[in-house]
């Protein structure tokens, strides 16, 4: 799937998405937990791929004097936003008049914003579906302060692993999208520019009341064929019977696993123009 096909299943889905982002909404709280243990007061953030402004709305009730930016490609996720602000009490528009977050259409890889113009950047379950997040890191790392905080979560190599134990059982090599290793995504966060990246990974299994239900989620995401890829109907069939044999009392299985990172903007090494950055430090006698 081209990423022009991916956003629009994402903007398609704008109207169903709060509704399956079950997920999403789990991992949101887990990452904000994550921020409890982080000395920070930042006045300029984003949430980029912000979908409908969870993450955006978590921000601004954390840091209520932050300006904050609601970031995404899609531009029917942003009027979702909009129309969330609308609907608030006219008592929280008075007292809380500019606290609301700014939607802004973007694509990650190009931010319309100066360099270092952020002090915290958030993303909540996005990266997994770039063929190639290092360009992004470079991007965040060029409107990042020194000293700014990228705090992200993502979907590791181990998710719908049930799906690929079921169809290897049966001969059937389910492709089901590969995601990075937190590893990788350390190493190339140090590459571009940021320093003593965090990782660590934890597993959410929920349980489906039939692969139909499951299906049905991800459609509403907009993310069925990204993470699903292209199968036969009669593999699909024969996939969903091996599935079934994996059935719980409580349901059908599916686990997620989830990396969440948080890495500081480093000292640039490098000016714009590419030339070596070398600071002399006066030692005084």
């Amino acid at each position: 799937m081209s990423l022009s096909d991916l956003q629009f299943q994402f903007s398609r889905a704008a109207a169903t998405y709060d509704e399956a982002a079950v997920l999403a909404r789990e991992v949101e709280l887990r990452l904000a937990e994550r921020l409890d243990y982080v000395k920070l007061n930042p006045l300029r953030v984003a949430d980029i791929g912000c979908a409908t402004g969870g993450g955006a709305r978590e921000l601004q009730r954390r840091y209520p004097e932050a300006q904050v930016l609601a970031i995404d490609y899609a531009h029917a996720m942003l009027r979702t936003v909009q129309a969330s602000q609308k609907s608030r009490s006219w008592l929280d528009k008075l007292v809380k008049r500019n606290n609301v977050p700014h939607p802004l259409q973007a694509d990650a890889v190009s931010l319309p914003l100066p360099q270092t113009s952020l002090e915290l950047i958030w993303s909540n379950l996005v990266f997994q579906w770039l063929d190639d997040p290092g360009p992004v890191w470079r991007e965040f790392a060029r409107v990042l302060q020194t000293g700014g905080l990228l705090s992200f979560s993502m979907l590791g190599p181990d998710t719908l692993r049930e799906l690929r134990e079921v169809g290897a059982a049966i001969g059937i090599n389910v492709p089901v999208r590969r995601f990075y290793d937190m590893h990788d995504i350390g190493d190339q966060l140090v590459g571009a520019g940021f320093a003593d990246p965090v990782m660590d990974v934890e597993y959410i299994t929920f349980t489906y009341r039939s692969a139909r239900t499951f299906l049905r989620d991800q459609r509403h995401l907009g993310v069925r064929d990204a993470l699903l890829g292209a199968l036969s109907f009669a593999d699909w069939r024969r996939l969903i019977r091996a599935w079934e044999g994996r059935r719980t009392p409580a349901g059908l299985p599916l686990s997620f696993e989830i990396v969440y990172g948080h890495a500081w903007r480093a000292e640039p090494q490098k000016a714009a123009d590419g030339r070596s950055i070398v600071q002399f430090h006066k030692q005084r006698p």
